[in-house]
Formats: C-alpha cells, structure tokens, sequence
C-alpha cells in the first residue's frame, strides 16, 4: 500500500482541479469558522492540502501557517497565494507530529482527521499546539448512522482494492459520536456542532482549550 505522502504528491495536480462538491456547505464552514477568528490571531492549519481554505480565511487573522505531508499540494498551495496576493500564509511540509509547535490561537484540520491511522495521537498533537482558552475547528466526514447515500456505500465497498493498488490513501471513518469522544478525550469543550453537508455527515466542530 502506498504510503499518504506519496499518493497525495501525485495526485496533487488532479486534485488542485476538482470542484468543490458542496459550495454552500463549504461557504458556511468558512463563515463559522471566521466567527470565531480575531485579525490578531496566529493560527496552524493541519492538512492544509492545496491551500484554497488557508488563503479564504487568511484575510481574517495575522498568519496561517498551512502545513501538508505532501510537497506537491504545498507547491499548488504557494502558486494560488502568489497569484491572489496572499502574504500571511506560510507553507510547511510536516505531518503532524512534525507541524510547528506554537501555540497557536487557533488549529484547524479540515477533511483530514478521517485519513489519519492515529486520531487519537494526532488530537494530543493539536492539544499541545493549542494556546489556552484557543480553539481547535475541524470538518470531518463521518460513517452515517444509517441511510448512507448509494454513492457512499459504492466508495466505502471499493476503498480496500483502490488502497491495495495506491489508487486511494488510507481511510477510517467514525461516528459523529466516536470523533466527538476522541476530540473530548484529548482535553477539548466541545461548544459548536454541525453537518456541512448533511448526508454523510460531513461534521463541523469548533472545540475550546
């Protein structure tokens, strides 16, 4: 099985051309997200993939640093900033036991904690980079507790054998309840929930130190 760096460095290009699947869920996460942002705020973007979510929400704090396992996404993430006259985000190669230590006002983690095989050691990692009082926002795709889109279950039928030939990086998906549990054992509040979109459910939750 390839490993996560090297499936995502080829297909970063590809990926940097995907539209995005839900553009009002997308909207509101960034919007929710803002709310809890201040223009003095020093954020840390875990998985930041190609950059897009960084460079949206880049205008509302002082710096992102956006940091992704894979060189290739980074250099599509740089590309996108240059190009919109981003300046206060700055691109790390680091998984993320590797990813600046901080603390930091804020730690986001979006479309990420699914594809990580140690949640609950990632969640500690982002715990400890987290200033007191700060916030951890993530979005997450959750197993549906029942009544998953045809669509969903044809992907979650096919993932092993597109795994076995480096066609698709590792996956494991939650409940919306057991990544609730895992983000409260390592040491958050949980103090706003939503999905975005609804089915699967795609979970949104901004949890407090």
């Amino acid at each position: 099985m390839m490993n996560n760096a090297k499936f995502w460095d080829r297909a970063a290009a590809k990926y940097a051309k995907s539209p995005i699947s839900d553009m009002q869920a997308y909207e509101f996460t960034l919007e929710r997200t803002r709310s809890y942002m201040t223009q003095s705020d020093q954020v840390l973007e875990l998985g930041c993939g190609t950059g897009s979510t960084a460079i949206r929400l880049a205008p509302a704090v002082s710096k992102i640093i956006a940091t992704d396992c894979s060189g290739a996404m980074l250099d599509v993430g740089r590309a996108r900033a240059a190009e919109q006259g981003t300046d206060n985000v700055q691109f790390e190669k680091a998984v993320v036991a590797e990813a600046p230590k901080g603390p930091f006002d804020m730690v986001t983690a979006f479309n990420l904690l699914h594809l990580l095989e140690d949640l609950d050691g990632a969640l500690a990692e982002a715990y400890a980079r987290t200033k007191p009082g700060g916030y951890f926002i993530s979005k997450t795709t959750c197993t549906p507790d029942q009544g998953a889109p045809l669509h969903f279950r044809l992907i979650m039928a096919v993932l092993p054998v597109m795994q076995f030939f480096g066609k698709a990086p590792f996956v494991r998906m939650r409940t919306v309840q057991e990544l609730e549990k895992a983000i409260e054992q390592a040491g958050f509040e949980i103090i706003e929930t939503g999905n975005y979109p609804a089915k699967p459910p795609s979970r949104f939750i901004v949890a407090r130190k």
